[in-house]
Order: structure tokens, then C-alpha cells, then sequence
């Protein structure tokens, strides 16, 4: 196993990253004097609009042994995201987004493009490309995040685009917006020739949202690591997912099983500050089949890694306003517990072997306008497990990022 670099690539050796993000232009008013709405909206008509944003997300890492030569520290400047954002109201109840986002190798995606009926906050109807019913990472995407980096080591729902996958949802805010719940069925995982899945059979997914003191400022079923103070939040979610013969080949697979529950809490800043704490844990289970590798060649295929997961983080964020902004710094550990499972013994599903993959990242971000206009300093350590593969290759990063929306 190569050290990795703290990027997404190189996370998806060890468990597929499911990098995603809140990315429609109507989701971005979270409300609260540092959360600006970002993106310009133009009318034409009685209930009638288009909505375009932008998001750009930047940054400069310095990685221990990621230069070319394997064993000096890189120095390299990234365009981390670039999106456009794309909205449009036909009424008051038939509405649709697109949304892109720069590939790796340069080109444009697209990552968003749903047709959507929203009749009311109970009871609303999505078909398109859209954020599965998942965890809290993923549906915040990495826009919305507390930390800088995405925690791809533990976030690693199956997807066909950044997080995303094609499908049909419901979902619905009832009791005063107190709960959610969002449930649908997608295309899913390794539905192609050869793989476990070659039969086309869904994936189903479903969240449910507690909120115990005020309800989330996010938008429909999408979510937030951090509101920078603007309400007092304390919120479970509940996560399933399901695929029958969702892991592996034709010749040896299993049901793919997946669940979380992740807990956010933040306090309301009256002129003390706010502080913020979240915390997840994940189960996936593969039936104890080994996938085939994530580069195999087709979108949402292979990758998949039957183990436990752990997701833990804090914040503060200063009350006093220093210059354009005020300091929230942050912390964050990751760990995945990953099961030793036996494969076929062939090159499509070797031995998956155990161990323990932990990461400690230690940050500061300067909030000038909430998620639309943030810097980040990020501290990571990497701490793989001597399980035949990775040999204790300790490795640790250090990133400077930028984040702006419009």
C-alpha cells in the first residue's frame, strides 16, 4: 500500500471515498448573519427563476514522501473544487437543479441534475442525480464540512459521482421541521457485466433526523458540521443502506449492508462564542466477500470494505471578530477497524487483509462568511496498521486551503 497522501485517490485504497457535497445553488441560505446565500437569481415571472452560483475551493499541501521521487515532501498548489451551480423554478412546486464539478483530470461533470416536486415541506418527490440517503459527511460534501479534508477513511458510502448516484427520493420535514427523513431506491453498486451485481439490482437507501433542539438550517434532507454559531443544534441521524449482490463478482458475491449514526451539537453564539462537537460510527458488512478493486474500470464498482468506522470532532468558534473574520479552530480522529476477509485467491478478489487506519487532523479556520468565503489550516497525521500491506507507513500533511462561494 502506497503512504498515503491524505487525498482522495489514495484514501480509496483503503476504503472508497464517497467525496460529495450540499452542491445546489437553493441550498446555500442557511440563514444566520455569517451565512451569506450565495448565487444570483433571476425572475421571469410570478414564481419563476433561474439561480447561478459558484464554488471554488483551493488549496497548497505539503505531504510527507508525496514528491515524484517517493521520498521528499511535496510541495503542491490544488484546485481542490471547482463548481457551477444551476437552479430553476418553473412554480412554486416543479423545480430542478444541475450542478458540475471539475473532474482530476481537468474536465467538467456533472455531479447534480434532478427534477424535483415539492409540494410541501412534508412530503417532496426528487428523479435525477442527487446525494443518496446517507451520512452526515457526505451530505454535507466537503463545502460544509467542519475540517478541511473530506473523511473519505470512514465516509465511504458506494456512488457513481462524487457521492452521487441516479435514483428516485422522497423525503419531508414534519413536526416542525424536527424530523427528517429521506428514503429512495438507485441504481446502486457493481451493476455491470461480470460483477456481483449483473442482474441490475437497486440499492435502497434511508436517513432519519432527529432534531432535539432547534431544527437544522440546511435545506431539504441535506446537513451541515457546522451553522458558525447561528442556532443551538443537537441532531441523531439514523442511516441504511441495502443492495442484494452488491459486492464482489459473478462468480462470488454478497449483499452489501451499511449503516450509521452520527450526532451533531452546536450551541448558539449570543456573544460566547459556539462550540461544536460530532461524532459518527459506521457498520459495513460485505457478507463477508471480498469487492473487486475501485479502479476496475466502471463507475460505482468495487472498492467496498467490510469493517467499523469511527468519526470523531470538535470546534470553538472565537465570539470577537479580528479583521474580516473570527477563528473557529477544530479538531478531528478518524479510525476504521477494517475485518480480515478471505477472497477467491484470483487478482479480482485477493485476501482483504485487517487492521486498524487512524487519522488525527488538527486545524483552524478563519470564517469571514460562513461557507461562502472561509481559509483553513489543517495539521494531518495518517497512522496505517502493519496488517502485510501497509507496514506502519506513517505519514502526516500539512494543508492551506481556500474556500468561495457566490
Amino acid at each position: 500500500m502506497r503512504k498515503p497522501v491524505m487525498a482522495a485517490q489514495q484514501q480509496r485504497k483503503i476504503r472508497k471515498h464517497s467525496a460529495s457535497a450540499i452542491a445546489t445553488a437553493l441550498a446555500l441560505s442557511f440563514g444566520g448573519s455569517q451565512l451569506v446565500h450565495a448565487g444570483a437569481t433571476i425572475s421571469s415571472g410570478e414564481d419563476q427563476s433561474v439561480t447561478v452560483g459558484f464554488g471554488l475551493r483551493t488549496s497548497f499541501t505539503s505531504a510527507e514522501d508525496a514528491a515524484p521521487d517517493g521520498k521528499s515532501r511535496s510541495e503542491d498548489f490544488n484546485l481542490d473544487s471547482i463548481r457551477l451551480y444551476m437552479g430553476a423554478q418553473l412554480n412554486k412546486y416543479i423545480k430542478a437543479t444541475f450542478n458540475t464539478e471539475k473532474e482530476s483530470d481537468g474536465s467538467i461533470q456533472v455531479i447534480d441534475a434532478i427534477a424535483q416536486f415539492e409540494p410541501m415541506d412534508e412530503f417532496n418527490v426528487w428523479m435525477g442525480q442527487m446525494l443518496p440517503p446517507s451520512d452526515r459527511s457526505n451530505l454535507d460534501g466537503p463545502y460544509y464540512m467542519l475540517a478541511w479534508n473530506y473523511p473519505g477513511l470512514v465516509s465511504g458510502y458506494p456512488n457513481y459521482a462524487v457521492g452521487r448516484d441516479k435514483g428516485l427520493l422522497a423525503w419531508g420535514k414534519v413536526f416542525d421541521k424536527k424530523l427528517v427523513y429521506s428514503i429512495g431506491g438507485f441504481e446502486g453498486h457493481n451493476n455491470s457485466a461480470g460483477l456481483s451485481s449483473e442482474s441490475d439490482n437497486l440499492l435502497y437507501a434511508g436517513r432519519l433526523a432527529i432534531n432535539l433542539w432547534e431544527p437544522e438550517l440546511a435545506p431539504a434532507y441535506y446537513t451541515g458540521s457546522t451553522y458558525f454559531g447561528a442556532a443551538d443544534i443537537f441532531t441523531i441521524g439514523l442511516v441504511a443502506q441495502h443492495q442484494t449482490d452488491g459486492v464482489g463478482t459473478a462468480a462470488n458475491k454478497g449483499d452489501y449492508n451499511a449503516y450509521n449514526v452520527d450526532v451533531l451539537l452546536e450551541t448558539k453564539d449570543t456573544g460566547s462564542g459556539s462550540l461544536t462537537l460530532e461524532g459518527a460510527y459506521y457498520k459495513t458488512d460485505t457478507d463477508d466477500t471480498v469487492d473487486v478493486p475501485s479502479d476496475i474500470g466502471p463507475k460505482n464498482a468495487g472498492g467496498l470494505t467490510q469493517g467499523k468506522s469511527y468519526l470523531l470532532g470538535a470546534a470553538y468558534l472565537f465570539p470577537q471578530q479580528v479583521g474580516y473574520g473570527k477563528f473557529q479552530p477544530y479538531v478531528r480522529f478518524l479510525k476504521f477497524d477494517r475485518d480480515k476477509v478471505i477472497g477467491t485467491g484470483t487478482d479480482a478478489a485477493p485476501e482483504q487483509f485487517g487492521g486498524d487506519f487512524k487519522q488525527y487532523d488538527i486545524g483552524i479556520n478563519y470564517v469571514i462568511a460562513g461557507p461562502n468565503a472561509k481559509i483553513s489550516a489543517t495539521y494531518t497525521e495518517y497512522k496505517p496498521d502493519d496488517d502485510g500491506v501497509a507496514k506502519n507507513n506513517d505519514t502526516n500533511a500539512f494543508v492551506l486551503g481556500v474556500q468561495l462561494q457566490f
